[in-house]
Protein backbone atom coordinates (compact mmCIF):
# COMPACT_ATOMS: atom_id res chain seq x y z
CA UNK A 1 0.00 0.00 0.00
CA UNK A 2 2.70 2.69 0.84
CA UNK A 3 6.46 1.85 0.13
CA UNK A 4 9.42 3.73 1.08
CA UNK A 5 12.36 3.21 -1.08
CA UNK A 6 15.92 4.59 0.15
CA UNK A 7 14.30 7.74 1.78
CA UNK A 8 16.66 10.63 2.63
CA UNK A 9 15.33 13.74 4.33
CA UNK A 10 16.14 16.11 6.92
CA UNK A 11 15.86 20.40 7.29
CA UNK A 12 17.35 22.59 4.99
CA UNK A 13 21.14 21.12 4.25
CA UNK A 14 21.27 18.49 7.17
CA UNK A 15 20.48 15.45 6.26
CA UNK A 16 18.70 13.75 9.48
CA UNK A 17 17.09 10.56 7.88
CA UNK A 18 19.48 7.93 5.72
CA UNK A 19 18.07 5.84 3.04
CA UNK A 20 15.42 3.91 4.73
CA UNK A 21 13.26 1.73 2.81
CA UNK A 22 9.94 0.24 4.69
CA UNK A 23 6.03 -1.04 3.59
CA UNK A 24 2.77 -0.26 5.55
CA UNK A 25 0.03 -2.38 4.40
CA UNK A 26 -3.56 -1.85 4.31
CA UNK A 27 -5.12 -2.75 8.14
CA UNK A 28 -1.29 -2.92 9.81
CA UNK A 29 0.28 -1.21 12.30
CA UNK A 30 4.17 -0.46 11.43
CA UNK A 31 6.00 1.03 14.65
CA UNK A 32 8.27 3.18 14.71
CA UNK A 33 10.81 2.65 17.62
CA UNK A 34 13.80 4.42 18.97
CA UNK A 35 15.27 7.06 21.03
CA UNK A 36 14.97 10.96 21.21
CA UNK A 37 16.17 12.50 18.23
CA UNK A 38 16.73 9.19 16.26
CA UNK A 39 14.50 10.26 13.58
CA UNK A 40 11.32 8.77 13.97
CA UNK A 41 8.96 12.01 13.72
CA UNK A 42 11.21 13.48 10.65
CA UNK A 43 10.43 10.14 8.66
CA UNK A 44 6.45 10.48 9.33
CA UNK A 45 6.62 14.35 8.35
CA UNK A 46 8.67 13.12 5.07
CA UNK A 47 5.47 10.89 4.36
CA UNK A 48 3.01 13.47 5.27
CA UNK A 49 5.16 15.77 3.13
CA UNK A 50 5.75 18.30 5.48
CA UNK A 51 9.18 17.51 4.56
CA UNK A 52 10.78 17.35 1.38
CA UNK A 53 12.91 14.39 0.88
CA UNK A 54 16.41 14.58 -0.03
CA UNK A 55 16.93 11.22 -1.77
CA UNK A 56 14.01 8.37 -2.66
CA UNK A 57 10.67 7.88 -3.35
CA UNK A 58 7.31 7.56 -1.50
CA UNK A 59 4.59 5.68 -3.43
CA UNK A 60 0.77 5.20 -2.45
CA UNK A 61 -0.39 1.84 -4.44
CA UNK A 62 2.82 2.16 -6.84
CA UNK A 63 1.56 5.90 -7.43
CA UNK A 64 4.48 8.30 -6.85
CA UNK A 65 3.36 10.61 -4.02
CA UNK A 66 7.08 12.56 -3.06
CA UNK A 67 6.59 15.24 -5.23
CA UNK A 68 3.10 16.48 -3.73
CA UNK A 69 2.14 18.93 -1.65
CA UNK A 70 0.50 17.75 2.28
CA UNK A 71 -2.90 18.89 1.04
CA UNK A 72 -2.50 16.19 -2.30
CA UNK A 73 -1.65 13.49 0.13
CA UNK A 74 -4.37 14.52 2.32
CA UNK A 75 -6.62 14.13 -0.48
CA UNK A 76 -4.60 10.69 -1.73
CA UNK A 77 -5.49 8.97 2.08
CA UNK A 78 -3.14 10.20 3.88
CA UNK A 79 -3.58 12.28 7.66
CA UNK A 80 -1.24 13.37 9.91
CA UNK A 81 -1.45 13.66 13.64
CA UNK A 82 1.23 15.61 14.71
CA UNK A 83 3.55 15.27 17.78
CA UNK A 84 2.16 17.42 20.51
CA UNK A 85 -1.56 17.46 19.57
CA UNK A 86 -1.62 20.49 18.75
CA UNK A 87 -5.15 21.51 18.46
CA UNK A 88 -6.65 24.81 17.99
CA UNK A 89 -7.59 25.58 21.61
CA UNK A 90 -9.43 28.94 21.25
CA UNK A 91 -11.66 26.59 18.54
CA UNK A 92 -14.44 24.25 19.93
CA UNK A 93 -14.41 21.09 19.44
CA UNK A 94 -16.68 20.85 16.42
CA UNK A 95 -14.79 23.33 14.82
CA UNK A 96 -11.25 21.51 15.12
CA UNK A 97 -13.11 18.81 14.03
CA UNK A 98 -14.50 20.74 10.88
CA UNK A 99 -10.91 21.63 10.66
CA UNK A 100 -9.80 18.27 9.61
CA UNK A 101 -12.50 17.63 7.04
CA UNK A 102 -11.09 21.23 5.88
CA UNK A 103 -9.71 19.58 2.10
CA UNK A 104 -13.63 17.72 1.90
CA UNK A 105 -16.05 20.27 3.16
CA UNK A 106 -16.79 21.61 -0.45
CA UNK A 107 -17.89 18.42 -1.04
CA UNK A 108 -20.37 17.76 2.10
CA UNK A 109 -23.66 18.67 3.38
CA UNK A 110 -23.95 20.20 6.79
CA UNK A 111 -26.11 16.60 7.53
CA UNK A 112 -23.19 15.05 5.90
CA UNK A 113 -20.50 16.57 8.37
CA UNK A 114 -22.20 15.96 11.07
CA UNK A 115 -22.68 12.49 10.46
CA UNK A 116 -19.27 12.32 9.84
CA UNK A 117 -18.66 14.00 13.55
CA UNK A 118 -20.46 11.38 14.95
CA UNK A 119 -18.74 8.75 12.88
CA UNK A 120 -15.38 9.75 14.02
CA UNK A 121 -16.53 10.33 17.88
CA UNK A 122 -18.28 7.16 18.54
CA UNK A 123 -15.40 5.22 20.04
CA UNK A 124 -14.54 9.00 22.04
CA UNK A 125 -17.99 9.57 23.57
CA UNK A 126 -16.99 12.06 26.26
CA UNK A 127 -15.82 14.83 23.08
CA UNK A 128 -19.18 14.39 21.70
CA UNK A 129 -20.70 15.59 24.56
CA UNK A 130 -18.24 18.28 24.43
CA UNK A 131 -18.79 19.63 21.41
CA UNK A 132 -19.34 23.35 21.72
CA UNK A 133 -16.35 23.83 24.19
CA UNK A 134 -13.31 25.29 23.34
CA UNK A 135 -10.78 22.70 22.77
CA UNK A 136 -8.19 24.23 25.15
CA UNK A 137 -10.66 23.43 27.86
CA UNK A 138 -10.16 19.61 27.63
CA UNK A 139 -7.51 17.50 29.55
CA UNK A 140 -4.30 16.42 27.90
CA UNK A 141 -5.66 12.80 27.52
CA UNK A 142 -8.59 14.30 25.40
CA UNK A 143 -7.07 16.92 23.37
CA UNK A 144 -4.97 14.01 21.82
CA UNK A 145 -8.14 11.77 21.13
CA UNK A 146 -9.38 15.38 19.18
CA UNK A 147 -6.02 15.31 17.32
CA UNK A 148 -6.50 12.65 16.30
CA UNK A 149 -10.13 12.51 15.78
CA UNK A 150 -9.28 15.38 13.47
CA UNK A 151 -6.98 13.40 11.14
CA UNK A 152 -10.14 10.91 10.98
CA UNK A 153 -11.87 14.10 9.73
CA UNK A 154 -10.68 13.30 5.77
CA UNK A 155 -11.52 9.64 6.00
CA UNK A 156 -7.67 9.10 5.89
CA UNK A 157 -6.63 5.07 4.54
CA UNK A 158 -3.77 6.05 6.06
CA UNK A 159 -3.20 7.45 9.55
CA UNK A 160 0.04 8.58 11.02
CA UNK A 161 0.14 8.97 14.75
CA UNK A 162 3.04 11.09 15.93
CA UNK A 163 4.17 10.45 19.32
CA UNK A 164 0.50 9.91 21.07
CA UNK A 165 1.34 8.98 24.31
CA UNK A 166 3.58 12.47 24.84
CA UNK A 167 2.95 13.70 27.86
CA UNK A 168 0.09 11.45 28.77
CA UNK A 169 -0.47 9.40 32.51
CA UNK A 170 -0.16 5.89 31.76
CA UNK A 171 -4.14 5.53 32.41
CA UNK A 172 -4.08 7.28 29.53
CA UNK A 173 -1.54 6.01 26.99
CA UNK A 174 -3.20 2.70 27.39
CA UNK A 175 -7.06 4.45 26.51
CA UNK A 176 -4.66 6.07 23.25
CA UNK A 177 -3.14 2.31 22.71
CA UNK A 178 -6.63 0.63 23.29
CA UNK A 179 -7.84 3.06 20.29
CA UNK A 180 -4.93 2.47 18.02
CA UNK A 181 -6.40 -1.08 17.83
CA UNK A 182 -9.97 -0.28 17.50
CA UNK A 183 -8.66 1.63 14.19
CA UNK A 184 -6.47 -0.97 13.14
CA UNK A 185 -9.62 -3.07 13.28
CA UNK A 186 -11.53 -0.92 10.76
CA UNK A 187 -8.88 -1.65 8.28
CA UNK A 188 -7.04 1.51 8.65
CA UNK A 189 -3.18 1.29 8.12
CA UNK A 190 -1.29 3.05 10.76
CA UNK A 191 1.99 4.67 11.24
CA UNK A 192 2.83 4.60 15.02
CA UNK A 193 5.87 6.75 15.97
CA UNK A 194 6.98 6.41 19.66
CA UNK A 195 8.97 6.47 22.26
CA UNK A 196 7.23 4.02 24.21
CA UNK A 197 8.29 0.59 22.69
CA UNK A 198 6.57 -1.50 25.20
CA UNK A 199 3.20 -0.36 24.20
CA UNK A 200 3.82 0.40 20.60
CA UNK A 201 5.38 -3.71 19.65
CA UNK A 202 3.03 -5.08 22.02
CA UNK A 203 0.41 -3.90 19.30
CA UNK A 204 2.60 -3.43 16.45
CA UNK A 205 2.05 -6.49 13.18
CA UNK A 206 5.57 -5.06 12.73
CA UNK A 207 8.06 -2.45 13.73
CA UNK A 208 11.15 -1.08 12.97
CA UNK A 209 13.64 0.41 15.24
CA UNK A 210 15.22 3.70 14.44
CA UNK A 211 18.59 4.92 15.14
CA UNK A 212 20.56 7.78 13.91
CA UNK A 213 17.97 8.14 11.06
CA UNK A 214 18.49 4.62 9.85
CA UNK A 215 16.66 1.74 9.94
CA UNK A 216 18.72 -0.22 12.60
CA UNK A 217 16.45 -3.84 12.87
CA UNK A 218 13.11 -4.81 10.76
CA UNK A 219 10.33 -7.70 11.97
CA UNK A 220 7.16 -8.40 13.75
CA UNK A 221 6.21 -6.74 16.72
CA UNK A 222 6.65 -9.93 18.58
CA UNK A 223 9.94 -10.54 17.17
CA UNK A 224 11.50 -7.33 18.08
CA UNK A 225 9.84 -8.00 21.93
CA UNK A 226 12.01 -10.46 21.69
CA UNK A 227 14.96 -9.53 20.67
CA UNK A 228 17.61 -9.46 23.61
CA UNK A 229 19.03 -6.15 22.05
CA UNK A 230 16.17 -4.28 21.71
CA UNK A 231 14.56 -5.43 25.10
CA UNK A 232 17.47 -4.08 27.03
CA UNK A 233 17.95 -0.82 24.95
CA UNK A 234 14.28 0.43 24.83
CA UNK A 235 12.21 -1.93 26.51
CA UNK A 236 13.71 -1.27 30.28
CA UNK A 237 13.23 -4.99 31.04
CA UNK A 238 17.18 -5.62 31.51
CA UNK A 239 19.10 -8.05 29.94
CA UNK A 240 16.49 -9.65 27.53
CA UNK A 241 13.25 -10.45 27.00
CA UNK A 242 13.29 -13.79 25.59
CA UNK A 243 12.33 -15.74 22.39
CA UNK A 244 8.63 -16.20 21.91
CA UNK A 245 7.57 -19.06 23.49
CA UNK A 246 9.86 -18.50 26.72
CA UNK A 247 9.54 -17.59 30.15
CA UNK A 248 11.26 -14.09 30.16
CA UNK A 249 8.72 -13.25 27.14
CA UNK A 250 5.66 -14.40 28.54
CA UNK A 251 6.33 -12.51 31.94
CA UNK A 252 6.82 -9.41 29.33
CA UNK A 253 3.66 -10.36 27.46
CA UNK A 254 2.00 -10.46 30.79
CA UNK A 255 3.15 -6.98 32.03
CA UNK A 256 1.89 -5.36 28.85
CA UNK A 257 -1.72 -7.21 28.85
CA UNK A 258 -1.74 -5.93 32.87
CA UNK A 259 -0.75 -2.19 31.53
CA UNK A 260 -4.33 -2.41 29.03
CA UNK A 261 -6.06 -4.19 31.86
CA UNK A 262 -5.48 -1.56 34.61
CA UNK A 263 -6.82 1.45 32.49
CA UNK A 264 -10.45 0.84 33.30
CA UNK A 265 -11.37 4.91 33.48
CA UNK A 266 -12.56 6.67 30.10
CA UNK A 267 -11.30 9.72 29.35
Amino acid sequence: MLELKSVSTGYGRQTVVHEVSLTLEKGEVLALVGANGAGKSTLVKAISGVLALHAGEIRLEGRRIDRLGPRARVLAGIAHVPEGRQVFAGLTVADNLRMGAYTRLGGLTAEELKRRIDAVLAPMPALLERLDEPAGNLSGGQQQMLAIARGLMSEPRILLLDEPSLGLAPVLVAEIFRLVERLRERGLAIVLSEQNARLSLAIADRGAVIEKGRVALEGTGKALIGDPGVAERYLGVGTAAGEPGTERHRRLVGRLKDLFQQSGARL
